[in-house]
């Protein structure tokens, strides 16, 4: 028997096949699925006229990748900790009530404690990616007397990370990655993204290419990555194997047990943090139903790639009340 085959995990085939019609009923807007557990593929399938080889655009799960290549590059010096202010990497621009900004640092902005003037959810994305320098918009976006602190999801700092990426390393997070971690776990090199009009359907949709860029050639940092399920997968079981692949160390352990440790915000280094059975999970989740779910206690890693659709069947209730009760 193959080391490969769902029985070795002593796993229930007939239940696990009937997953398959579960999905093409209820969850239509899902393109592939894939299952590694103990560091093997126990699960694959694709829909919709989708093989193992086409990328999906992963929307938001773009910034639990983002998160992992700011701990490479604190690991290799480029940024010296997540305490540095993220004023200091952007001397060349003229920031409002700087007084204040001067307060937020890397680690505000991983965990999405940093202060914005909209509303919790209803970041003006649109008008960031209308704009010539997206990161001086968004660092003018940045306080005005908002609490430093308090949780508000925002894709802005997720992309101003990416440009510090950029500043320290000298590269965009896509030639960063595709060097120091796509490369590494069997992930092919991500294109470059020819964008010409930064219309919605060279950032979002269907001119989508490799990995989103703004104007001045920072990869967008909260969505704009497209990638096959299997690739998503693989890189969710270097966080379930604490960083580490065929015997060498991409991620350091630390940084992992850090962004996935508890808090009262449930949200770790731009991973949504959870339970199940008294046991901690991690997920990176993004819009339409895209999702890297890691069950550590289980040694499992559960990859969705999804069509984005608005209001998506929630893939968490198809894990918990379904999946997780056929693997063991």
């Amino acid at each position: 028997m193959k080391r490969d085959d769902p029985k070795y995990f002593e796993i229930n085939t007939d239940e696990l096949n009937k997953l398959d019609n579960i999905i093409k009923e209820d969850y239509s807007n899902i393109n592939g699925i894939v299952m590694i557990k103990n560091g093997y593929k126990i699960y694959e399938k694709y829909y919709n006229d989708y093989t193992k080889e086409d990328t999906h655009h992963i929307a938001s799960v773009t910034k639990s990748i983002l998160s992992s290549l700011i701990g490479i590059a604190i690991d290799k010096k480029y940024i010296k900790d997540t305490d540095q202010k993220i004023i200091d990497f952007f001397p060349e621009y003229k920031i409002k009530n700087r007084e204040q900004k001067n307060k937020i640092t890397i680690k505000h902005l991983l965990t999405m404690t940093a202060p914005y003037n909209y509303e919790d959810w209803k970041e003006p994305i649109d008008k960031i990616s209308m704009q010539d320098d997206w990161v001086d918009y968004i660092l003018n976006m940045l306080g005005k007397n908002e609490e430093i602190g308090k949780f508000k999801y925002s894709t802005g700092g997720a992309h101003i990370l990416s440009a510090i990426l950029t500043k320290t390393t000298g590269k965009n997070a896509r030639e960063f990655a595709n060097e120091n971690l796509f490369s590494k776990i069997g992930i092919n090199t991500i294109p470059d993204n020819k964008i010409q009009n930064f219309d919605f359907d060279e950032l979002f949709g269907k001119k989508l290419k490799g990995w989103a860029k703004d104007p001045k050639g920072n990869s967008t940092g909260g969505w704009g990555l497209k990638l096959t399920a299997e690739n998503m997968a693989k890189f969710g079981y270097l966080y379930i194997n604490k960083g580490v692949w065929d015997s060498q160390q991409i991620i350091s352990k630390h940084w992992i047990e850090e962004s996935t440790k508890s808090n009262s915000n449930n949200y770790g280094y731009m991973w949504w943090l959870g339970q199940e059975n008294n046991n901690p999970i991690y997920l990176a989740i993004g819009d339409g139903g895209n999702m890297i779910c890691c069950i550590p206690y289980k040694d499992l890693v559960i990859s969705i790639a999804s069509e984005f659709m608005i209001n998506p069947k929630d893939r968490w209730t198809l894990i918990k009340n379904y999946i997780l009760n056929i693997i063991n």
